[in-house]
């Protein structure tokens, strides 16, 4: 029951390098809505993962393009099997699962790539539970925009820019926080700018709407660009190009500032141990300062700039006011400022600080730094040599590409610090995250991804907008009005997901339990009630049984018997003796009385004759309740009155029966009258026994009579006619309690 809260995701990074898997859970919206404080109503869905819930696996989908029938088996399958451990069975329909490629399968030919994501679509909707209604939106190639877009929400997601503003105020009305990513093959900016470049390009920027958990919609204009072949891998492999086109081409070793002195490696990086190799090899160095300058062509800065302000490669981009614009950098920023050089523990980036550790790095000899390798600590050699290369390129990409001011230099002639910089240089010791850059990989325990982005907006999407208004359905486009009656625009990318709820065979519908809730204070739907129902009569049955067996047990011998016997005997005297007390049904045997002679046999009393009840036979569609006359007396009831209203009912059916404040006990005549059509028949008792008229003034109604167990003649008992055999009633129950009918208000 618990898992019935939760609704859960799955999504496949598919990079260059390898493919990992994201699982996210978070609280169904409309149980959210549950106790929800304000700020909660004013947040977006709150998104939980854990790292065991992550996996990666090596090498990546875009090596499949030319055996896409394999790349199910071979790869996928294992990422399903360890998606299965962690989702309940039970919510594995209700589990959207995307599989979104970015630079690595960009890169291959248009054929492949639709060839792969057609394979991937296909092996998954036949080998899976998963919910996939929509081949194209779940898996799909994204453009490094897109992942841009999703890496920027998932930084404001995670530290706050979103749920809470005022505490994120960065200076000109501006809360969020820019995103930078670097991975193997491409490069990704997305950040907001301020008000006045906003203005300015405005039809550069996106349109992205979420929408917190009270259905309000929260509209943000972002810019966000990528830069294919950025990467750390793929400029490696231009930089390799670019040594061979600086050495004649007879040369068999080209230097190579960026390996560690004393490394001799292919073009390719492996490293050779041979002194005379076939082929052309690359000699380490070690000169950063060289490898800076050699790696710096490769920005593009010379490409003309057909859309001005440019930054890299000749690509337009909105100018970055360092003043309220302060980025994170993930993947490659983290893992090039925090790996081999060291830094783990460093709150901030500081520009001298990590340019001394790369200087003193990569000017060891190959032989000192392969001698620190701890093989129980996994060192991966093939990091080390490249640690210097990526070094070089993530500053020169950093500060003279995106121009994020060198924070710890004092004179930095090479850069024209504007003053929105030394704003944020005086200030960043001060506010953690704004300063100008910060390289992270976690905040708050979770991982900064761009595939949390992707399912933040999932399920924001989930959230049902207010009053039942979709005009603004939550996703992103471009920022223009769309032609459309809903006010999107024409290329609106929607969030995939639908604020109706789901059922387990994947159709949306409205849920019709909202009233009823289970132990928690959370909504049940239909399954919820049924599983719940069943639950509770098999627990409730094997209670009963249980029960029943332990008073059988109890009652087998005679003397308990007789002691229980004794006490109800004793309390049904003192019920005859107090009527007004103790019987306010008028009724002259009690229903303990009747149980203790169905347990333990008939006895005599002093009032009378034995009798006992029988019930009578009758059509339940005549069952219907007459006008009755109020009395005019006191209400009060006697044995007396009993008797001479019964032995003149026979001829005065029509007055004396009914005088009682309320409604009297119906009769069986055979003409009109209060009890007509009633089917039965009231007898009055002898011996100083009570009739079975109430005139207490209580509203009941009796579906018995009263009936001596003395032989009766044809002519019936106070000149009223009726059946006398018990065989005949076919209502009768066997049941120590069956000839007592419940008392029936209206």
């Amino acid at each position: 029951m618990g898992s019935k809260k939760w609704r859960w995701g799955v999504i496949l990074d598919a990079g260059s390098s390898g493919t990992r898997l994201h699982i996210y859970q978070w609280k169904d919206p409309e149980k959210a809505l549950k106790g929800a404080s304000k700020h909660e109503l004013a947040s977006l869905p709150k998104l939980m993962t854990e790292k065991i819930w992550t996996k990666k696996i090596r090498p990546g989908v875009s090596t499949f393009g030319e055996k896409v029938d394999q790349v199910g088996p071979d790869h996928l399958q294992s990422l399903i099997d360890h998606a299965l451990k962690f989702i309940p069975k039970d919510k594995i329909r209700d589990t959207p699962i995307f599989l979104m490629a970015t630079a690595g399968m960009r890169l291959l030919p248009a054929v492949q790539q639709s060839a792969l994501t057609r394979e991937i679509c296909y092996y998954l909707r036949s080998n899976t539970q998963f919910s996939l209604p929509d081949c194209d939106m779940h898996i799909q190639v994204i453009k490094g925009e897109t992942e841009g877009l999703y890496g920027w929400i998932a930084s404001n997601y995670l530290l706050g820019g979103f749920d809470n503003p005022d505490k994120h105020q960065h200076g000109k009305g501006h809360h969020t926080y820019g995103f930078l990513d670097m991975g193997g093959a491409s490069a990704q900016i997305a950040f907001a700018p301020n008000a006045t470049e906003a203005e300015k390009h405005a039809d550069d920027l996106k349109l992205l709407r979420l929408r917190t958990l009270d259905g309000s919609p929260v509209e943000y204009k972002v810019f966000t660009t990528t830069w294919l072949g950025f990467g750390v891998n793929q400029a490696r492999e231009s930089y390799v190009e670019s040594l061979e086109d600086l050495y004649p081409s007879t040369s068999s070793e080209l230097p190579d500032p960026c390996l560690p002195k004393g490394l001799r490696t292919t073009l390719d990086g492996v490293p050779v141990t041979t002194l005379k190799p076939k082929n052309t090899t690359l000699i380490g160095t070690g000169h950063f300062d060289e490898c800076l300058r050699k790696t710096y062509p490769l920005l593009g800065k010379d490409k003309p700039c057909n859309d001005s302000p440019c930054l890299i490669n000749g690509q337009h981009v909105p100018a970055i006011d360092f003043d309220v614009n302060h980025f994170i950098g993930v993947s490659e920023y983290w893992h090039t400022t925090h790996g081999v050089f060291g830094g783990k523990d460093d709150k901030a980036y500081d520009f001298t600080t990590y340019q001394k550790r790369v200087k003193d790095y990569c000017s060891q000899d190959w032989s000192s730094i392969s001698a620190t390798f701890n093989p129980k600590k996994q060192h991966d050699p093939k990091n080390a040599q490249e640690a210097c290369f990526k070094a070089s390129w993530l500053v020169n990409v950093l500060h003279d590409g995106i121009g994020v001011p060198r924070i710890g230099i004092e004179d930095l002639p090479q850069v024209n610090l504007s003053r929105g910089a030394q704003g944020a240089l005086e200030h960043a010791k001060t506010k953690g995250f704004l300063d100008p850059f910060q390289p992270v990989d976690k905040i708050n325990g979770i991982e900064v991804s761009w595939t949390l982005g992707k399912m933040v907006l999932y399920a924001a999407g989930q959230i049902p907008p207010r009053s039942g208004d979709d005009r603004f359905p939550v996703g992103f486009g471009s920022n223009v009005v769309g032609t459309s009656e809903k006010a999107v625009p024409d290329d609106f990318q929607f969030a995939g997901s639908n604020w109706r709820p789901v059922r387990e065979n994947g159709q949306h519908h409205h849920n019709s339990t909202a009233g009823l809730e289970d132990d928690d204070g959370w909504d049940l739907d239909t399954e919820d009630i049924l599983e719940g129902a069943k639950t509770k009569s098999t627990t409730g049955f094997f209670l009963f049984v249980g029960l029943l067996l332990l008073v059988m047990w109890w009652f087998r011998k005679r003397e308990r018997r007789m002691r229980v016997y004794s006490r109800f005997h004793s309390f049904t005297r003192r019920w005859r003796s107090h009527p007004g007390k103790f019987n306010h049904c008028g009724v002259n045997r009690s229903p303990l009385t009747k149980l203790t002679t169905k347990l333990f046999g008939t006895r005599s009393s002093s009032g009378g004759g034995s009798y006992e009840r029988v019930m009578e036979e009758g059509e339940i569609n005549r069952f219907e309740l007459g006008d009755v006359a109020s009395s005019s007396g006191s209400g009060e009831y006697s044995d007396e009155d009993s008797s001479s209203s019964d032995h003149s009912r026979g001829s005065k059916a029509g007055s004396q029966f009914g005088r009682s404040s309320g409604l009297a006990t119906p009769t069986a005549t055979s003409g009109g009258g209060l009890g007509a059509g009633y089917g039965f028949e009231t007898v009055a008792t002898v011996g100083g026994g009570m009739s079975a008229l109430n005139r207490s003034g209580l509203v009941v109604r009796t579906d018995s009579r009263e009936r001596l167990s003395l032989p009766l003649s044809s002519g019936g008992v106070g000149g009223v006619t009726g059946r006398r055999s018990r065989a005949g009633s076919p209502t009768r129950m066997k049941s120590p309690l069956g000839g007592i009918s419940p008392l029936d208000e209206r």
